[in-house]
């Protein structure tokens, strides 16, 4: 996707524009003459001007065009400079200027009859001029369009006709009236004179709605600009098409707003307006995202109610906890779905992985090992961190099948590799509680040569001895203290045990 920046031409824009286009179903429209010497108005597409006054003196002498003549810049709200301070507009600059607003022939006509005469910088003045508040903006674009046909646009030229364009849809956000359609239809206007610059038009205009607060604003113009069928589909680096939803959904995702991303792209779905299918990836990002939000404040939750600062959750808020994480799972299945329809075979790997994350997000640990075979059927192989991750996951849930075909891995890892997985493996035992698998795990460990952190190898003895308090089995401690104990592990344990206050336990085994 394609971001759109700054613009730094030679010319310093400050003033405000107007846009007209003689669209048959326009609304009236009427220009204020503030700055300038007509103000048009627009009715059933007929086109009338009328003079006024200016009411800048330095700006026009006495109502004539002339009155450029002794200016070696040009007062346009703002100073539009030359770097040659000698220059100074020809006479055919002034009587284009005169012919254009006579407007009794068409812009092309006129220019190409004064073609010879026109340097490029006054080509752009006339742009300029043609910008301003309350002048004919529609001509603006017809000369914009001439340029383009004879092949003078050149860099500086497209940069002052997008800035222009941008301060049009500016002061058509600020006015506050019909704004988005008038928007719509001013970058309507623009794709038909050819104004396509090195990005997003529709994407700038998103960040323009955003910048100044109009966020329900910038969700109405990307609803209008999908429900008129506007082009705006642009290939990234990978071939794959970005656009208006997808943007203004990382825009609210950018700002920590993920369920607002969601239902964006979800009601502009469901509401038939087929949104690009970039937005669909952008959307399970945002669900991957408040999943992880959500596991964090649970985790933070559990630390607080253990140190006593509140209170355990009881069954009503597990319920409403584990119905909003299903509901948040259900969009990204969906959203998956409506990816893999629309989408290309391309995509499917990257929609898999985003459910990867979902359901470790979530801790779903048989969905999440689905995903990553999924990811390998459509040739896309997953981290290798990722299969130690969902590893644990399902040993922490004992789902003995899961484990089994994740720990298949192992046969052609590298002994660093080895070490790491099981010990992902050995930390979720530990977490699921399920000690009698963990012990196992460790001497499997031990038997290859790889010693187990000791805050683990203590968290499985400290555990094991729980569970022969409560049911009196000693032989998996008592095998697991042998293994210890060969491999030199045993007394650091024990002394740890002794510190947690199982004194008499462990002066017993000693």
């Amino acid at each position: 996707m394609a971001y759109a920046h700054g613009f730094a031409p030679i010319f310093k824009l400050g003033f405000v524009f107007s846009s007209v286009s003689p669209s048959q179903k326009r609304h009236p429209l009427v220009f204020p003459a503030s700055h300038c010497g007509y103000s048009l108005k627009f009715y059933d597409g007929v086109l009338s001007a009328r003079s006024c006054k200016f009411k800048n003196p330095s700006f026009v002498k006495q109502g004539s065009i002339r009155g450029f003549r002794a200016l070696k810049s040009v007062e346009l709200d703002q100073y539009v400079t030359s770097d040659d301070e000698e220059d100074e507009m020809s006479d055919g600059f002034f009587e284009a200027i005169e012919e254009l607003e006579r407007m009794t022939r068409e812009p092309s006509d006129v220019l190409e009859e004064m073609n010879d005469r026109l340097s490029a910088r006054e080509l752009q003045l006339v742009l300029v001029y043609f910008s301003q508040d309350g002048r004919d903006s529609w001509c603006a674009l017809e000369v914009f369009d001439w340029l383009r046909k004879e092949n003078r646009v050149d860099k500086e030229t497209m940069e002052l006709m997008v800035a222009i364009m941008c301060g049009w849809v500016k002061k058509l956000i600020q006015e506050h009236h019909g704004v988005v359609g008038d928007v719509v239809d001013l970058l309507v206007d623009m794709d038909c004179v050819g104004l396509r610059p090195g990005f997003s038009m529709i994407e700038k205009v998103i960040s323009l709605y955003w910048e100044m607060g109009e966020k329900e604003g910038a969700v109405l113009f990307v609803e209008e600009v999908l429900r008129r069928g506007i082009p705006y589909l642009e290939e990234d680096e990978e071939g794959h098409k970005g656009g208006p939803t997808g943007y203004l959904a990382w825009k609210m995702m950018a700002e920590g707003d993920y369920t607002s991303a969601v239902r964006l792209v979800i009601h502009f779905t469901e509401s038939g307006l087929k949104p690009e299918v970039y937005s669909y990836l952008v959307a399970m990002t945002a669900v991957v995202k408040e999943l992880n939000e959500l596991a964090k404040a649970l985790r933070k939750l559990k630390s607080f109610a253990r140190t006593g600062l509140v209170a355990e959750l009881d069954l009503e808020d597990v319920e409403l906890t584990e119905k909003y994480q299903s509901d948040l799972l259900g969009d990204g299945v969906r959203l998956s779905n409506w990816a893999i329809q629309d989408g290309s075979p391309s995509l499917h790997g990257i929609i898999h992985e985003r459910l990867l994350a979902m359901y470790i997000c979530a801790g779903h640990g048989i969905e999440a090992e689905k995903q990553l075979w999924e990811m390998k059927l459509v040739g896309k192989e997953a981290d290798g961190d990722l299969y130690d991750i969902v590893l644990a996951i399902c040993a922490s849930q004992k789902e003995s099948n899961a484990t089994a075909r994740l720990l298949t891995r192992l046969e052609v890892a590298s002994s660093p590799q080895k070490k790491k997985s099981l010990s992902w493996l050995l930390r979720g035992y530990i977490k699921g509680g399920h000690f009698n698998e963990a012990a196992e795990t460790i001497m499997k460990m031990l038997d290859l040569g790889f010693y187990p952190e000791y805050l683990d190898r203590a968290a499985v003895l400290q555990g094991l001895r729980k569970r022969i308090q409560q049911y009196g089995n000693l032989d998996t401690y008592v095998r697991l203290c042998k293994s210890l104990s060969d491999a030199n592990l045993i007394g650091p344990c024990l002394v740890h045990l002794y510190i947690r206050k199982y004194k008499l336990w462990v002066v017993k085994m000693l």
